[in-house]
């Protein structure tokens, strides 16, 4: 019996090392699938969530657990599509859950609160479809599926950004994200999980950056970064002058924004004969752009400058981000709610009827 519970006790790291091994072991496979552009992306971090949880979890359990996320994102991508907003392809990360990359950022906090709500309203539907599929085959793994769905969905109606509850409750109330923080912090204590405690930092540290910190200090500030590639030969045949890798400069930029709200930064440099657009995830107010580093890359077809530059900016401001009509308030604010009880009551029926 005691050597039972040695065997039971595993290192943590061999599930790394586990997890190392089924991706090398399937790294051509899943080579050829990058060739298939960002769809290929998409099944390979698949792929990679399967063979992870399959660690903990059988195979059959493990395929369909990542099934329900991809559901569940697939609604967020749905959503963003209704209002016009460009967003990524969902990708996956082992243990936790998905993600889908904003390529711009909604213009009002009712736009954010319906992309939000697009995920745990399509994952509920995937797993009210799986918890029909359990009690017609009367199917254990099936409940223990469905169960998976409705917890999945449940928690990320938790009020804490990044969780979509957190970006829901902006279009109700932010005095949630309080409640939020205060219950986000009675589970960890009394239901502790690591994921939930990297989130709940997270969100708290953000708040008191958007709240205290950068209040105190004017305003937030940020940057980001750009690189361009430039054909070296031709301005070295036409005898500009090309400064070295170290070589550091403010550059000359225009701002504007098109109909969609898209705004972009258009960069000069005279000295290169170089002109750049770069586009921004958010309005901002652009203080300046300067170059960080000027590497030489030697390729077949001659010497070329890979251009590094810094966008600094604040994040503009919109006083009217947060101004919600009260119609949109209470319809948000009753759908929250409501999905959430739903999804709670759905989760003590599986275990009622599914014996789990």
């Amino acid at each position: 019996m005691l050597q039972q519970k040695k065997a039971n006790k595993k290192n943590p790291l061999w599930f790394i090392g586990a997890a190392g091994v089924f991706i090398l072991t399937q790294g051509k496979f899943l080579l050829t699938l990058l060739k298939f552009g960002k769809f290929g992306g998409v099944f390979l971090s698949m792929l990679v969530s399967i063979g992870a949880y399959a660690i903990i979890f059988p195979w059959s359990f493990s395929i369909g657990f990542v099934l329900l996320i991809l559901v569940h994102e697939l609604g967020h991508v749905a959503a963003a599509k209704q209002k016009g907003l460009p967003v990524s392809a969902p990708m996956f990360i082992p243990f936790l859950g998905a993600f889908i990359n904003m390529k711009r950022h909604p213009r009002d906090a009712v736009t954010e609160a319906y992309i939000a709500i697009g995920g745990p309203v399509l994952g509920t539907v995937g797993a009210l479809a799986v918890f029909g599929a359990a009690y017609y085959f009367n199917s254990p793994l099936l409940y223990s599926l469905a169960l998976a769905g409705f917890m999945i969905n449940l928690f990320n109606l938790i009020p804490i950004h990044p969780l979509d509850g957190g970006r829901i409750v902006t279009a109700v109330s932010r005095w949630l994200w309080l409640v939020g923080l205060i219950g986000g912090l009675v589970l960890i204590i009394y239901n502790f999980s690591i994921i939930l405690f990297i989130i709940w930092v997270m969100f708290a540290y953000n708040l008191y950056t958007k709240y205290v910190k950068y209040r105190k200090n004017g305003g937030e500030k940020r940057a980001m970064a750009a690189s361009f590639l430039i054909p070296a030969e031709p301005l070295i045949a036409q005898g500009y002058l090309i400064p070295g890798e170290e070589h550091k400069r403010d550059l000359d930029f225009v701002t504007y924004s098109d109909l969609e709200g898209q705004q972009y930064v258009y960069v000069i440099w005279e000295g290169l004969d170089f002109t750049g657009t770069i586009p921004l995830m958010q309005q901002a107010l652009i203080r300046k752009v300067h170059v960080t580093r000027l590497e030489r890359i030697q390729k077949e077809d001659g010497l070329h400058l890979m251009l590094h530059c810094q966008v600094d900016y604040d994040p503009f401001d919109n006083d009217k981000y947060f101004e919600v009509p009260n119609a949109s308030r209470w319809k948000y604010g009753i759908a929250y709610f409501a999905l959430a009880g739903f999804l709670f009551a759905m989760m003590s029926l599986v275990h009622k009827v599914g014996n789990i």
